[in-house]
């Protein structure tokens, strides 16, 4: 069965598989059996880029975690990038052992991609949101919804991909890019459009399967 891997990863894991080619090459003349530790970490190469398939749930006005990982912050904020008025942000933390892919949480247009420089702090840290490198995604549905979704580079993680364009329709899950080795995955929700949320801090989700919340019609 073939491995589902992320389309992002090729350059990767084609440099991996040259890395561990060598040092097993090397490991394997020093003492065979030190071979199994270069062997370990191109298999883990492997598992970081992983992209398995999701079960993208079927309701009207539903909003599903644009990334896997755990629920760090939950808060009332004022977002002047793109909604430009009281929202609710869901900051969800991925650890270098979650799937790394971005997945649109609800149905939609692109109408704002901002990529910002930045520095790399640890990525579970509230000063990331603002300080390190990050990608702004901004996916007007209907007339009057706007949500944003940030990627936020970490201390690892240091290359942010977004395979989207600008007035591109996106489907609710739908891969919007990935975030390489650790990184955050911010949204941001309009609070007078929002009617509830479905999670708390420290819940785990799945990126374009578990949902987050629910949007007033």
């Amino acid at each position: 069965m073939r491995l589902p891997l992320a389309k992002y990863s090729a350059g990767e894991i084609a440099v991996m598989l040259v890395i561990t080619g060598v040092m097993g090459y090397v490991l394997y003349q020093m003492m065979p059996v030190l071979v199994i530790l270069p062997a370990l970490l191109f298999l883990f190469t492997l598992y970081f880029f992983r992209d398995p398939y999701r079960k993208i749930p079927e309701g009207d006005n539903l909003i599903v975690s644009p990334a896997d990982g755990t629920i760090i912050e939950i808060a009332d904020v004022n977002e002047d990038t793109f909604i430009k008025e009281p929202s609710v942000k869901v900051a969800i933390f991925l650890s270098v052992f979650n799937v790394h892919i971005n997945r649109a949480p609800c149905d939609g247009k692109i109408t704002l991609l901002d990529y910002r420089k930045g520095r790399f702090l640890v990525a579970s840290e509230p000063e990331a949101s603002s300080q390190n490198e990050r990608n702004s995604i901004g996916i007007t549905a209907g007339h009057s919804l706007k949500i944003l979704v940030r990627q936020i580079a970490g201390i690892i993680a240091q290359r942010i991909v977004c395979g989207l364009e600008m007035n591109q329709q996106v489907k609710r899950g739908d891969r919007i890019g990935m975030i390489k080795f650790g990184s955050r995955t911010e949204v941001y929700i309009s609070k007078n459009k929002l009617e509830r949320l479905e999670v708390k801090v420290n819940d785990k989700v799945k990126g374009g399967e578990s949902i987050i919340g629910v949007y007033k019609k």
